[in-house]
């Protein structure tokens, strides 16, 4: 089953990172008040980008690592400047391939 990091922004100007299934019904949720408690707190506008990834325990590595990134490197990574692959490291990204 395919899993999903995705990036989204909040009223506030920030950025919220999570992983999922399924995009569009986790955004749902977070919208509707049910996701996480940082998108209860600071409303979320859209989500703007998604990147699939082979499974949970992938999935989870890159959320990892990107939310370490800082909100420029964030949006970098958004706007295809940066890929997903050069913030994994070397042996996680090689692995995917």
């Amino acid at each position: 089953m395919a899993w999903f990091l995705y990036l989204i922004e909040c009223d506030d100007g920030s950025l919220y990172t999570g992983i999922a299934t399924d995009v569009e019904a986790r955004f749902a949720a977070h919208a509707s008040g049910k996701g996480a408690r940082y998108t209860r707190a600071k409303k979320p506008l859209r989500v703007l980008a998604s990147f699939e990834l082979a499974g949970k325990s992938e999935a989870l590595r890159a959320e990892y690592r990107v939310k370490r990134l800082s909100p420029m490197q964030k949006r970098a990574l958004i706007a295809g400047k940066r890929t997903l692959e050069s913030v994994l490291p070397q042996t996680e990204a090689s692995e995917e391939e």
